[in-house]
């Protein structure tokens, strides 16, 4: 398996021990430049049971691994957290882009969500922001 020292130092980095499972999963992340759902990972590692990968998934994304990337869509897709993200802060609030030809979810890091002040008795927990369209694969 490639990206076998990335791996090691992001599992190390987020105090997480090294199993097959969670170096499988890490790989697939590294290795795909969108976001994946459940789903997604459970197809492309078809030996490896669902609750193993649903188990995975949620520890990464508590630790500061991966992170939500929210694109309107009924299930969750999750993508690798690019910047310095931990356990006690994500910094992900960036805009996601759906692909409206490939169905791909990008994150576009350079486009950040703009801070929103809630109004007069509301208590805001999330904001996503995503956009639609064609990617730059299915573009050309």
């Amino acid at each position: 398996m490639k990206n076998q020292a990335v791996i090691e130092d992001l599992l190390q980095k987020h105090e997480l021990r090294k199993t097959p499972a969670r170096s499988e999963i890490l790989s697939l992340y590294i290795d795909t430049p969108h976001a994946m759902s459940h789903g997604d990972v459970e197809s492309q590692l078809d030996e490896m049971d669902r609750v193993t990968i649903y188990r995975t998934l949620a520890t990464f994304e508590e630790k500061g691994i991966i992170h939500r990337a929210y694109d309107g869509g009924e299930a969750v897709k999750y993508a690798l957290c690019h910047s310095e993200c931990t356990s006690h802060n994500h910094n992900d609030e960036h805009l996601h882009f759906s692909c409206n030809k490939c169905n791909n979810t990008y994150c576009l890091e350079g486009y950040s969500i703009p801070q929103v002040k809630a109004p007069e008795g509301y208590q805001m927990e999330e904001i996503y922001l995503f956009a639609r369209g064609v990617c730059k694969n299915c573009s050309s």
